[in-house]
């Protein structure tokens, strides 16, 4: 079966999953959905998900499904390597401890107060302070990844794993915005061997211009 993606590939939740698809080696068609493409907003899309919300996932013609950690957990589930999802219960459990501590406390801590204030805000309007405070909140959650990935390879074990998706998919922000970053020597090792991944390259290191606010 082939799977349908709704929503834009600017999206950083868009990039997790289409990152994962590419991992897995998986066919997709993609549809533009959400910011300058609209679309999220009618009936057809709300009937999938009614919180207008991407992305949206439908694997052949099964119920469609939308919150990334339960289409990422869904995808790994059916089509992933032992590795990648083990069916063990506690390993798994493992995995997805890091996964949901990645999302909860590194990639909304980065989104919305950093990158949307750096990227999405005109630079008249963008208050550096307030930027410095948050990435002052994000800096103790980088610092746990960085003594983890001290003694291991990936974030969750020495396996590549559904939490390094969760975790991998904002680090390409992060280094490239203009934002005064500490040393991070453990991240940045890792974060140079996910841009081996072609997949990661191809759906995560993408430009994101067509975001960005200038002042009018």
């Amino acid at each position: 079966m082939t799977l349908t993606v709704w929503g834009r590939k600017t999206s950083s939740n868009v990039q997790a999953l289409m990152w994962c698809i590419g991992e897995l080696g998986l066919d997709c068609q993609r549809h533009d959905i959400g910011h300058v493409h609209g679309g999220n907003d009618t009936t057809q899309f709300l009937a999938m998900n009614p919180n207008g919300t991407v992305p949206v996932l439908q694997d052949g013609d099964c119920e469609p499904l939308w919150e990334t950690g339960a289409i990422l957990r869904y995808l790994a589930a059916r089509y992933g390597t032992v590795s990648l999802w083990p069916a063990d219960p506690l390993q798994r459990a493992q995995i997805d401890k890091w996964a949901e501590w990645a999302k909860l406390n590194v990639a909304m801590n980065f989104t919305g107060p950093i990158f949307w204030r750096v990227v999405r805000t005109a630079p008249s309007k963008q208050e550096p302070t307030v930027i410095a405070d948050a990435l002052a909140k994000l800096v103790p959650f980088l610092a746990i990844a960085e003594t983890r990935l001290s003694t291991n390879t990936h974030l969750a074990s020495d396996d590549f794993t559904l939490a390094d998706i969760q975790f991998g998919h904002v680090l390409y922000r992060f280094f490239d915005i203009p934002i005064a970053r500490p040393a991070l020597p453990h991240i940045e090792r890792y974060y140079s061997e996910l841009t081996q991944h072609p997949a990661f390259v191809e759906h995560v290191m993408i430009s994101y211009e067509s975001l960005r606010v200038g002042d009018s």
